[in-house]
Formats: C-alpha cells, structure tokens, sequence
C-alpha cells in the first residue's frame, strides 16, 4: 500500500530573483509565446497571459510531449520564470557536452521560478515541482486564473519573463541512456531527463498578428530506443514531486511501498 510522506530537499541557487524590496505592480495587459523546443523535444506549445491588475488568466496548449511513463500519464511540470535574461536555452548552454540541457545550465539565462502553472490549487514557487498538479500526458490544456505576485508582473512588463514546460521522452533526448538517467542536478534520487526544460519560451507584450517564437530545437534527436529509468526514477503516477529550481528548501512528496 503506497503511503504519502514529505521529504526536505535542498534546492540549488539557480540565480532567482532578487527580491529586496517591492516591484512596481505592472500594468494590465497580454503577454504570449509560442514555446520553442529545448532538448530535442518534438513538442508544441502556446501560451498566453492576460493580467488584469494581480489577476492572471492563463491559456496553455501543449501537444506532442512525453506522453508516458512506467505505464502512467507523464506529468510534465511549468513554471514562469524570471530575474535574469529573459532567454531560452541553446545548445551551446550544454555546458558539459552530455546532450541535455540542465536546469542549472539554463537558469542564467532565464532564472529562478516566479510562479507555478498547475492544474489547479496552489501556484506558488513551493508547489513547483508538484507532479499531481501537473500537465497529465503529452497533450494538454490548462485554462485557468490566479494571483501573481509584483515580481512576476514586474517581469512579465520588463520582458524578462519566461515559460518553461519540463520533462523529456528518452527517445528523441540527444543524448545516450546514461545521460537520460544520470542523477539529476535537482535531486539526486531523480533522473536529468526527468528536470530538464522541454518546452522554453519567453513572455513578450502581444502583438497583433502571429504569437512570437520561444527558444530554439537543440538538435537531432538520438536514435535509441526509451530505456526503463534506474531505480531511483521518478513515479510518475505516485505522487513525487522534482526538486525545486528555487533557493531555499521545500518539502516533497514522494510515493513509498510499504509492504
């Protein structure tokens, strides 16, 4: 019988936001982006934000991810950004040469997480990696409104604000088994494949006319068949939750057998 119990991971600094003192409150309006592929995803997505003072009304459409894993939904976990450069990851972010962007890899260039978009509850940097609230499968939607704080609004007005959708399909991921399944850079117990940006894009003033474009593929994709992850992969119907790409620490949920 699997019971639920909270674990306290330590997250890495990954350049967030700082927050001395209170952002100006933003001005109402649309952002959007047409989310870019990162990590040889074959993935899509759209997304736009409509703040109405601390109100804001999200509308997300991703298709094409990861749609399975160890015969669950595969939950894919996104996040706004912001506090750094207001970009997308590229190949050249790898900077060990592994074939997968890292989270810290990819941090400098788009920062620390402002808000949490699950699927319903909480949208705070705590619930970040909350697989229960997360996109379920590789074809999704969320529609939905919530508070955001003044740093988000700051960034979303200042341009630096960004859209990130997390988790891979090991067989398209440019790079080999090994790499897929090494010891995230978030949580040890979990693999990279797992943490890594999939979807990346950022969140500019809409204009009339097409949604602007996100962050660029990072390659051919690795002709290796998906390989089961190591034991101590992530249970994605279970509960457990990736470690937070923010500072501080953050309980997690992971899903343990008792006999």
């Amino acid at each position: 019988m699997n019971k639920m119990r909270l674990l306290a991971v330590p997250a890495l600094a990954l350049g967030a936001v700082a927050m001395a003192g209170s952002p100006a409150m933003a001005a109402d309006g649309s952002y959007s982006s047409t989310l870019g592929q990162v990590n040889g995803t074959t993935g899509t997505g759209t997304v736009t934000v409509d703040v109405v003072g601390d109100q804001a009304t999200i509308d997300l459409q991703v298709s094409g991810l990861a749609e399975t894993f160890q015969g669950a939904p595969y939950p894919h976990v996104q996040h706004i950004h912001g506090g750094a450069a207001g970009v997308c990851p590229t190949p050249a972010n790898d900077a060990n040469g592994d074939g997968i962007i890292s989270v810290t890899e990819s941090a400098p260039g788009y920062g620390g997480i402002l808000a949490t978009v699950t699927t319903s509850g909480p949208t705070t940097p705590a619930e970040a990696l909350n697989l229960q609230l997360a996109g379920q499968g590789g074809t999704y939607t969320i529609q939905r409104t919530f508070t955001i704080d003044a740093a988000t609004q700051a960034a979303l007005e200042n341009g630096t604000a960004v859209f990130n959708v997390h988790g891979l399909d090991p067989a398209t991921t440019p790079s080999t088994p090994e790499a897929f399944n090494a010891p995230s850079d978030l949580d040890p117990a979990l693999p990279a494949g797992a943490t890594a940006p999939a979807l990346c894009g950022t969140l500019v003033a809409a204009q009339m006319g097409a949604l602007p474009s996100g962050g660029a593929d990072t390659g051919a994709t690795v002709e290796t068949a998906a390989t089961p992850a190591s034991a101590g992969l992530i249970a994605l119907g279970g509960g457990v939750v990736l470690a937070a790409a923010v500072g501080g620490t953050y309980a997690v949920r992971r899903s343990v057998a008792k006999a």
